[in-house]
């Protein structure tokens, strides 16, 4: 993003709808709630502890 700004639209991409509830993406568990795992590729990691679970594959 220019200057730094942060990207309003990445917070979305965490949550959905299903059946008219808002639903929270995979959270890490470890830390709990409220902390998301970021999807790469291969894996999923947690960017507060460094937990990481390989996709099955």
């Amino acid at each position: 993003m220019p200057n730094g700004t942060p990207n309003a639209t990445a917070k979305w991409s965490k949550y959905k709808v299903e059946d008219g509830k808002l639903v929270r993406a995979e959270s890490c568990p470890e830390c709990g709630p409220g902390v998301f795992l970021a999807a790469h590729e291969d894996r999923k990691s947690c960017g507060r502890c460094g937990y990481t679970a390989m996709n099955d594959s």
